[in-house]
Protein backbone atom coordinates (compact mmCIF):
# COMPACT_ATOMS: atom_id res chain seq x y z
CA UNK A 1 0.00 0.00 0.00
CA UNK A 2 1.18 3.41 -0.92
CA UNK A 3 1.95 6.08 2.13
CA UNK A 4 -0.29 8.98 2.65
CA UNK A 5 0.66 11.80 -0.17
CA UNK A 6 2.29 9.04 -2.51
CA UNK A 7 1.06 7.20 -5.97
CA UNK A 8 2.85 4.06 -7.05
CA UNK A 9 4.49 3.49 -10.50
CA UNK A 10 1.74 0.96 -11.01
CA UNK A 11 -1.09 3.48 -10.61
CA UNK A 12 0.71 6.26 -12.16
CA UNK A 13 1.24 3.98 -15.50
CA UNK A 14 -2.33 3.41 -16.06
CA UNK A 15 -2.73 7.47 -15.75
CA UNK A 16 -0.54 8.61 -18.44
CA UNK A 17 -1.82 8.84 -21.77
CA UNK A 18 -5.34 9.28 -20.36
CA UNK A 19 -7.41 12.57 -19.91
CA UNK A 20 -7.62 11.87 -16.27
CA UNK A 21 -3.36 12.71 -15.92
CA UNK A 22 -2.42 14.50 -13.22
CA UNK A 23 0.75 17.47 -14.05
CA UNK A 24 3.84 15.36 -13.47
CA UNK A 25 6.39 17.43 -12.48
CA UNK A 26 10.35 16.45 -12.53
CA UNK A 27 11.95 18.47 -9.64
CA UNK A 28 15.70 16.48 -10.03
CA UNK A 29 18.37 19.05 -9.30
CA UNK A 30 20.80 19.78 -12.68
CA UNK A 31 23.69 17.28 -11.80
CA UNK A 32 20.92 14.65 -11.69
CA UNK A 33 18.85 15.96 -14.59
CA UNK A 34 21.97 16.63 -16.77
CA UNK A 35 23.42 12.70 -16.06
CA UNK A 36 20.35 11.44 -17.36
CA UNK A 37 18.12 13.72 -19.23
CA UNK A 38 14.90 11.65 -20.46
CA UNK A 39 11.85 12.55 -18.68
CA UNK A 40 9.04 10.52 -17.53
CA UNK A 41 6.04 10.68 -20.43
CA UNK A 42 3.98 13.94 -19.96
CA UNK A 43 6.13 15.54 -17.42
CA UNK A 44 8.29 18.83 -17.48
CA UNK A 45 11.31 19.81 -15.48
CA UNK A 46 11.69 22.16 -13.64
CA UNK A 47 14.02 23.15 -10.60
CA UNK A 48 12.03 22.62 -6.90
CA UNK A 49 12.82 26.14 -6.68
CA UNK A 50 11.15 27.33 -9.61
CA UNK A 51 7.37 24.76 -8.82
CA UNK A 52 5.31 27.28 -7.69
CA UNK A 53 6.39 30.06 -10.75
CA UNK A 54 6.09 27.37 -13.27
CA UNK A 55 2.44 25.89 -12.08
CA UNK A 56 1.22 29.79 -12.50
CA UNK A 57 -2.47 29.67 -14.44
CA UNK A 58 -2.27 25.75 -14.33
CA UNK A 59 -2.95 26.47 -10.02
CA UNK A 60 -6.18 24.10 -8.78
CA UNK A 61 -4.62 21.06 -11.29
CA UNK A 62 -3.74 17.84 -9.17
CA UNK A 63 0.07 17.71 -9.17
CA UNK A 64 2.65 14.23 -9.17
CA UNK A 65 6.02 15.61 -8.35
CA UNK A 66 9.08 13.63 -9.02
CA UNK A 67 12.70 13.70 -7.86
CA UNK A 68 15.76 11.24 -8.57
CA UNK A 69 14.57 8.67 -5.96
CA UNK A 70 11.10 9.98 -4.40
CA UNK A 71 13.04 11.59 -1.01
CA UNK A 72 13.41 14.55 0.25
CA UNK A 73 13.39 16.79 -2.72
CA UNK A 74 10.11 15.38 -4.06
CA UNK A 75 8.52 15.19 -0.53
CA UNK A 76 9.68 19.09 -0.02
CA UNK A 77 8.37 20.04 -3.21
CA UNK A 78 4.97 18.11 -2.69
CA UNK A 79 4.23 19.57 0.97
CA UNK A 80 5.06 22.78 -0.32
CA UNK A 81 2.59 22.97 -2.88
CA UNK A 82 0.18 21.09 -0.54
CA UNK A 83 0.39 24.40 1.15
CA UNK A 84 -0.55 26.61 -1.46
CA UNK A 85 -3.95 24.42 -1.36
CA UNK A 86 -2.72 22.41 -4.84
CA UNK A 87 -3.31 18.50 -4.34
CA UNK A 88 0.06 16.89 -4.66
CA UNK A 89 1.64 13.45 -4.38
CA UNK A 90 4.96 11.99 -4.51
CA UNK A 91 6.08 9.45 -7.34
CA UNK A 92 7.21 6.30 -5.11
CA UNK A 93 10.98 5.64 -5.79
CA UNK A 94 11.11 8.77 -8.48
CA UNK A 95 12.69 8.76 -12.05
CA UNK A 96 15.04 5.76 -10.50
CA UNK A 97 12.46 3.74 -9.73
CA UNK A 98 10.28 3.78 -12.96
CA UNK A 99 14.20 3.65 -14.94
CA UNK A 100 14.31 0.28 -13.53
CA UNK A 101 11.03 -0.99 -14.33
CA UNK A 102 12.31 0.23 -17.84
CA UNK A 103 9.24 2.00 -18.83
CA UNK A 104 9.26 4.77 -21.50
CA UNK A 105 11.15 7.55 -20.71
CA UNK A 106 11.51 10.80 -23.07
CA UNK A 107 14.63 12.35 -24.74
CA UNK A 108 14.21 15.83 -23.59
CA UNK A 109 16.75 16.65 -26.35
CA UNK A 110 14.31 15.71 -28.88
CA UNK A 111 11.58 18.53 -27.58
CA UNK A 112 10.78 21.72 -28.76
CA UNK A 113 11.81 25.01 -26.85
CA UNK A 114 9.12 26.20 -24.74
CA UNK A 115 7.35 29.58 -25.22
CA UNK A 116 6.70 31.89 -22.35
CA UNK A 117 3.82 30.36 -21.02
CA UNK A 118 6.39 26.65 -20.90
CA UNK A 119 3.89 25.05 -23.36
CA UNK A 120 5.74 23.08 -27.04
CA UNK A 121 4.13 25.26 -30.06
CA UNK A 122 3.82 22.90 -33.19
CA UNK A 123 2.69 23.97 -36.31
CA UNK A 124 0.87 21.80 -39.51
CA UNK A 125 -1.23 22.18 -42.33
CA UNK A 126 -4.78 23.09 -41.94
CA UNK A 127 -7.65 20.92 -42.43
CA UNK A 128 -6.85 17.47 -40.52
CA UNK A 129 -7.58 14.30 -41.11
CA UNK A 130 -5.61 11.61 -39.21
CA UNK A 131 -1.87 12.21 -39.08
CA UNK A 132 -2.62 15.79 -38.12
CA UNK A 133 -5.31 14.62 -35.14
CA UNK A 134 -3.38 11.88 -34.07
CA UNK A 135 -0.05 13.67 -33.50
CA UNK A 136 -1.34 16.28 -31.59
CA UNK A 137 -3.24 13.80 -29.07
CA UNK A 138 0.04 11.84 -28.93
CA UNK A 139 1.69 15.07 -27.75
CA UNK A 140 -0.55 16.23 -25.18
CA UNK A 141 -1.30 12.72 -23.60
CA UNK A 142 2.45 11.78 -23.69
CA UNK A 143 5.08 15.23 -23.72
CA UNK A 144 3.22 18.17 -23.30
CA UNK A 145 -0.30 18.34 -21.92
CA UNK A 146 -0.48 22.09 -22.94
CA UNK A 147 0.96 22.04 -26.24
CA UNK A 148 -0.41 25.05 -28.65
CA UNK A 149 -1.34 23.40 -32.34
CA UNK A 150 -1.29 25.96 -35.17
CA UNK A 151 -3.30 24.72 -38.36
CA UNK A 152 -2.23 27.23 -41.12
CA UNK A 153 -1.95 27.00 -45.05
CA UNK A 154 0.29 24.31 -46.13
CA UNK A 155 2.75 26.82 -48.00
CA UNK A 156 3.06 28.87 -44.66
CA UNK A 157 3.81 26.35 -41.77
CA UNK A 158 7.60 26.91 -42.03
CA UNK A 159 7.21 30.61 -42.13
CA UNK A 160 4.63 30.58 -39.52
CA UNK A 161 6.95 27.94 -37.37
CA UNK A 162 9.59 30.00 -37.79
CA UNK A 163 8.19 33.31 -36.55
CA UNK A 164 5.87 31.87 -33.35
CA UNK A 165 8.83 29.54 -32.48
CA UNK A 166 6.86 26.39 -33.16
CA UNK A 167 7.97 23.21 -34.86
CA UNK A 168 6.37 22.07 -38.24
CA UNK A 169 5.19 18.52 -38.59
CA UNK A 170 3.36 16.14 -41.47
CA UNK A 171 4.39 18.09 -44.05
CA UNK A 172 7.35 17.02 -46.34
CA UNK A 173 11.32 17.65 -45.74
CA UNK A 174 10.85 18.55 -42.27
CA UNK A 175 12.09 16.09 -39.29
CA UNK A 176 8.55 15.61 -37.79
CA UNK A 177 6.80 14.23 -41.06
CA UNK A 178 6.46 10.39 -43.07
CA UNK A 179 9.56 8.70 -44.13
CA UNK A 180 9.52 5.89 -46.22
CA UNK A 181 6.21 4.32 -46.21
CA UNK A 182 5.36 5.17 -42.51
CA UNK A 183 3.48 8.51 -41.20
CA UNK A 184 4.58 11.54 -38.43
CA UNK A 185 3.16 9.16 -36.27
CA UNK A 186 5.29 6.33 -36.38
CA UNK A 187 8.01 9.12 -36.67
CA UNK A 188 6.85 10.65 -32.90
CA UNK A 189 6.88 7.00 -31.32
CA UNK A 190 10.45 6.44 -32.55
CA UNK A 191 11.70 9.63 -32.29
CA UNK A 192 10.06 10.15 -28.62
CA UNK A 193 10.92 6.41 -27.45
CA UNK A 194 7.32 5.94 -26.68
CA UNK A 195 7.31 2.15 -28.47
CA UNK A 196 4.74 0.38 -25.95
CA UNK A 197 2.41 -2.25 -27.26
CA UNK A 198 -0.69 -0.23 -26.89
CA UNK A 199 0.89 2.73 -29.10
CA UNK A 200 2.32 0.09 -31.74
CA UNK A 201 -0.69 -1.32 -32.17
CA UNK A 202 -2.70 2.03 -32.54
CA UNK A 203 0.22 3.29 -34.93
CA UNK A 204 -0.62 0.74 -37.60
CA UNK A 205 -3.87 1.62 -36.90
CA UNK A 206 -3.17 5.08 -38.16
CA UNK A 207 -0.48 4.08 -40.47
CA UNK A 208 -3.56 2.03 -42.46
CA UNK A 209 -5.68 4.65 -42.30
CA UNK A 210 -3.26 7.72 -43.68
CA UNK A 211 -2.13 5.86 -46.47
CA UNK A 212 -4.79 4.35 -47.73
CA UNK A 213 -3.19 0.78 -46.64
CA UNK A 214 -6.46 -0.76 -44.74
CA UNK A 215 -5.57 -4.03 -45.16
CA UNK A 216 -2.84 -3.30 -42.50
CA UNK A 217 -5.33 -3.33 -39.53
CA UNK A 218 -8.84 -4.22 -38.91
CA UNK A 219 -9.97 -1.24 -37.62
CA UNK A 220 -8.29 1.08 -40.23
CA UNK A 221 -11.39 1.31 -42.43
CA UNK A 222 -13.42 2.65 -38.96
CA UNK A 223 -10.75 5.08 -38.11
CA UNK A 224 -10.97 6.57 -41.72
CA UNK A 225 -14.91 6.68 -41.84
CA UNK A 226 -14.73 8.49 -38.35
CA UNK A 227 -11.36 10.70 -39.28
CA UNK A 228 -13.21 11.73 -42.47
CA UNK A 229 -17.11 12.70 -40.64
CA UNK A 230 -15.33 14.68 -38.37
CA UNK A 231 -13.56 17.10 -41.19
CA UNK A 232 -16.88 17.32 -42.50
CA UNK A 233 -18.91 18.18 -39.28
CA UNK A 234 -16.54 20.83 -38.08
CA UNK A 235 -15.00 23.34 -40.31
CA UNK A 236 -12.73 24.51 -37.17
CA UNK A 237 -9.55 22.93 -37.44
CA UNK A 238 -8.82 23.55 -33.37
CA UNK A 239 -12.74 22.64 -32.47
CA UNK A 240 -11.96 19.13 -34.60
CA UNK A 241 -9.07 18.21 -32.80
CA UNK A 242 -10.80 18.54 -29.62
CA UNK A 243 -13.82 16.36 -30.84
CA UNK A 244 -10.75 14.11 -32.21
CA UNK A 245 -8.86 13.74 -28.86
CA UNK A 246 -11.89 11.63 -27.61
CA UNK A 247 -12.12 9.64 -30.43
CA UNK A 248 -7.99 8.69 -30.03
CA UNK A 249 -8.48 8.68 -25.92
CA UNK A 250 -11.01 5.35 -26.79
CA UNK A 251 -8.75 3.98 -29.48
CA UNK A 252 -5.77 4.13 -26.99
CA UNK A 253 -7.94 2.35 -24.60
CA UNK A 254 -9.08 -0.22 -27.10
CA UNK A 255 -5.52 -1.05 -27.88
CA UNK A 256 -4.42 -0.95 -24.77
CA UNK A 257 -7.28 -2.86 -22.10
CA UNK A 258 -10.03 -4.26 -24.88
CA UNK A 259 -7.98 -5.93 -27.47
CA UNK A 260 -9.58 -9.54 -26.65
CA UNK A 261 -12.81 -8.20 -25.45
CA UNK A 262 -15.74 -9.34 -27.35
CA UNK A 263 -19.56 -8.47 -27.89
CA UNK A 264 -22.75 -9.71 -28.90
CA UNK A 265 -26.17 -9.72 -28.89
CA UNK A 266 -27.27 -11.35 -25.26
CA UNK A 267 -30.45 -12.96 -25.04
CA UNK A 268 -30.64 -13.29 -21.32
CA UNK A 269 -32.58 -16.42 -21.35
CA UNK A 270 -32.46 -18.70 -18.58
CA UNK A 271 -30.80 -22.09 -19.25
CA UNK A 272 -32.89 -25.17 -20.15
Amino acid sequence: MSAPNTISIDKLIRLIGTPKCPMLVDVRDAIAFKADPRLIPSSHHCGPDEIADWIGERAGQSIIVACQNGTSLSQGAAAFLRGQRVPAQVLEGGFEAWKQAELPLVPSAKLPAVDSRRRTVWVTRTRPKIDRIACPWLIRRFVDPFAVFLFVAPSDVVEVAERFGGVPFDIENVFWSHRGDTCTFDTMIEELALGTPALLRLATMVRAADTARLDLSPQASGLLAASLGLSRMYSDDLQQLEAGMLLYDALYRWCRDATDETHNWPTNKPSA
